[in-house]
């Protein structure tokens, strides 16, 4: 499987040093939207979306708070729809789509992709549809799937994956692409593993947004991005497992698989630079995937 590593929106929020941790108290941070193109025997697809075009051509469709908030650089060449484009693909060939959860700065692509299939947990469009609490706050924005996507909801069921439960396989992708619950953030938040020749990938979605935050010896949140977090997510505690469940992964099994999130640029950046693992790992992770996957 060929992997893309692309960024589907820059956003600039006030004060890397507060938001970071890093950086000038004034001067802006910069974040990314990190989604995937993966090349498959079924075709294209996609792990989450960023924003859209349609978002660029019609910034109200973001909501004033998040504009305001995260002052994305709104940029067309930014979008999946133009960056699949430039890899030689029409967008048609985009047949499936794996949102780690359906927040407007992770689905606003759906609309430039209307034949595929969007997979999702089950818990997670029903957390859409009839928002309530902190999800009815935050986050969703119905416009972006008022084309009527051709919805996949799948149920929090499967295998064990390096110790996570309920690990869900995709019908038509075999077990290269796997669902792995992360609930925390939103009531259906998911992963995204990925398994190339090299090793796994694991598109942590948002159930972290800094580097620091997965750190296996030293873990730290930026203040900023530690209150967004605890304010935003549905269940706080359920998320702070989940990264005490990551920050073990990172600790015994970095040489198998890769974690990364979706906003820390840090993180983008070296995957961009270094899209895969080191060759010398890539017996280590095959023997465990096939034992745990039982």
């Amino acid at each position: 499987m060929r992997v893309h590593h692309i960024n589907c929106g820059t956003l600039c929020p006030a004060s890397s040093r507060f938001v970071l941790g890093e950086g000038g108290l004034f001067s802006r941070a910069r974040m990314v939207c990190h989604c995937l193109v993966l090349e498959t025997h079924a075709g294209l697809v996609l792990v989450d979306t960023g924003l859209g075009l349609r978002d660029i051509e019609d910034p109200s469709r973001l909501g004033r708070r998040f504009i305001s908030r995260n002052a994305p650089r709104l940029e067309p060449h930014e979008t999946a729809a133009v960056q699949v484009e430039r890899l030689g693909f029409k967008r048609e060939d985009v047949r499936h789509i794996i949102p780690t959860h359906l927040d407007l700065d992770h689905a606003g692509g759906l609309a430039d992709f209307p034949d595929a299939e969007v997979h999702i947990f089950r818990d997670e469009h029903e957390a859409a549809f009839a928002p309530a609490g902190r999800s009815k706050k935050y986050g969703y924005r119905p416009v972006q799937w008022a084309h009527g996507p051709r919805w996949n909801r799948h149920a929090v069921e499967g295998e064990r994956w390096f110790g996570f439960e309920a690990v869900r396989v995709i019908p038509g992708l075999s077990e290269q692409v796997l669902l792995v619950p992360l609930v925390g953030h939103s009531e259906g938040h998911c992963g995204v593993a990925v398994k190339t020749d090299s090793g796994w990938l694991l598109h942590a979605g948002d159930a972290y947004f800094s580097h620091r935050e997965i750190d296996p010896v030293a873990p730290r949140s930026p203040p900023g991005l530690a209150l967004f977090q605890r304010l935003r997510s549905a269940d706080n505690a359920a998320r702070l497992a989940n990264q005490a469940r990551l920050r073990n992964l990172v600790r015994e099994h970095s040489n198998e698989v890769r974690v990364f999130s979706a906003h820390c640029a840090v993180e983008f950046d070296r995957h961009v630079a270094s899209p895969l693992p080191p060759a010398s790992s890539a017996g280590a992770w095959e023997g465990r995937a096939a034992s745990d996957m039982r």
